[in-house]
């Protein structure tokens, strides 16, 4: 299929893609590998593109009294390669390899990814466990929206019309941190069946969000709180009910994400 007739802007300020966004039927278009296919499909069928690749303040990472910063126009790839996420976000940098494929990373934005808010796609989830806040920006001033009070429903966040994604901050992780990224898809790139991003403080506190358990990532607050693992394999059949798909029933996907779990578990287990 082909995409419906629309109008197309490419601003050159901030301050100008925000008049352009506020205007009925606007769309903003970062690297558009959701949003073009969305188009194609006539799933999609804004009156206005409002291309904002070429704002460069919404992009670069950087890392700043303890604050790792990533602009929201920053690539999958970008953060593949920096040796700032590496080294202060492994959290992420594990998770990054498992988005999609090559040519998707080099176009795909991380800003683009938060703001669809797909339940199944890895940065909601890694964002989420390790309290990460969402910077968003419109013609009326800028918010700061924390991670969890970010992802509101199935393609749902907490932008309001006219908003963008600028970026997202997250506390580096400490030496006496620790965190895990699994996931199980039928292919490497694909959309997950089910996955986990697990952090650990010092004191052995840990949130595990889940993504592909629900219409958002899930924090398995129960789970979180047992004090060994078959205990948080039992909390588990309370805090997740994830929804079947083509292929799984919910009961599949649960005991999955208890696989999941485990694995986790004893990984940071073993890195303490």
């Amino acid at each position: 299929m082909k995409a419906p007739s629309f109008a197309y802007a490419k601003p050159r300020s901030l301050a100008e893609a925000f008049d352009l966004l506020e205007r009925p039927g606007a769309k903003a278009l970062a690297g558009g590998q959701s949003l073009i296919p969305s188009l194609n499909m006539r799933l999609s069928s804004p009156e206005l593109l409002v291309d904002i690749n070429g704002l460069e303040e919404l992009r670069g990472i950087s890392l700043e009294r303890g604050v790792v910063r990533i602009g929201a126009l920053t690539s999958h790839a970008e953060i593949e390669r920096s040796e700032v996420i590496r080294k202060h976000l492994p959290l992420l940098a594990e998770a990054v390899r498992h988005v999609a494929h090559p040519a998707i990373r080099n176009r795909g934005t991380i800003g683009g990814s938060l703001a669809l808010a797909d339940p199944a796609a890895e940065y909601p989830a890694c964002v989420l466990a390790m309290q990460g806040v969402i910077f968003v920006r419109g013609g009326r001033g800028a918010r700061r929206i924390a991670a969890q009070d970010f992802f509101r429903g199935l393609f749902e966040t907490g932008l309001e019309p006219g908003e963008l994604v600028a970026a997202v901050e997250v506390t580096a992780q400490l030496k006496d941190e620790r965190t895990a990224f699994l996931e199980l898809a039928r292919r490497h790139g694909d959309y997950a069946i089910i996955g986990l991003a697990a952090f650990a403080s010092s004191s052995g506190a840990r949130r595990l969000a889940y993504f592909g358990a629900g219409d958002r990532p899930v924090l398995a607050l129960g789970a979180a709180l047992a004090r060994d693992l078959e205990a948080a394999k039992r909390a588990l059949d309370r805090d997740l009910r994830p929804p079947a798909d083509l292929y799984h029933s919910s009961a599949t996907k649960l005991h999955l994400a208890k696989v999941l779990l485990e694995r986790a578990w004893i990984g940071l287990s073993k890195s303490s």
